[in-house]
């Protein structure tokens, strides 16, 4: 019988939100916990979604907005830990093929990775699976946007509970009852 094959997305594990300006609590745990799970699923799908912001993007606050910089194109802020290029699964790595870049757009906040687009002009939502399991940072705002966006699109989606990242405990805990409560697997 053939196993069903699952997408595991990787939500914004970037070093702004693990130790730079946006630093969330949890996140080098999940970063590790996300690594070590690749590596126990070596058959699964890997894909990684990446804030990509302009440096006068509209939610910064030096430009009206209420998050401080990050995540500018180009910068150590906006780059993917450096754990996910050492997965034991080569093609489970980053490259230009699964890394799907959102909030690329000055004017338009992005928390959802669900449109994020690839090197090739590609999707998210068309390059996953129907089966989705989702780890990443930060629970309250991309992970629980991303999670939801698939749900509604009728995907089956798991959010592994260990493998996060959040702002805040309690929005943290207020997120996965409603991510649970909507349908999703915690």
């Amino acid at each position: 019988m053939l196993k069903k094959r699952t997408t595991h997305i990787i939500v914004d594990m970037l070093y702004d939100f693990i130790d730079g300006s946006l630093a969330c609590s949890n996140a080098e745990a999940a970063v590790e916990n996300a690594v070590k799970y690749i590596n126990e699923h070596p058959d699964d799908k890997v894909l990684y979604v990446c804030d990509s912001h302009p440096a006068e993007h509209s939610s910064f606050k030096d430009n009206g907005g209420q998050w401080p910089a990050h995540c500018v194109a180009g910068t150590r802020g906006a780059a993917i830990h450096k754990a996910f290029y050492q997965i034991e699964n080569p093609k489970n790595r980053p490259n230009e093929e699964n890394t799907f870049r959102k909030g690329e757009s000055f004017n338009v906040e992005q928390y959802s990775g669900y449109a994020g687009k690839n090197a090739e002009n590609e999707y998210l939502f068309e390059c996953a699976t129907k089966e989705v399991v989702i780890s990443g940072i930060a629970t309250e705002f991309c992970v629980k946007n991303t999670a939801m966006e698939f749900l509604n699109d009728n995907f089956d989606v798991t959010v592994l509970k260990d493998n996060l990242g959040y702002v805040d405990a309690k929005g943290h805990e207020k997120a996965l009852e409603e991510m649970k409560a909507a349908g999703i697997k915690i």
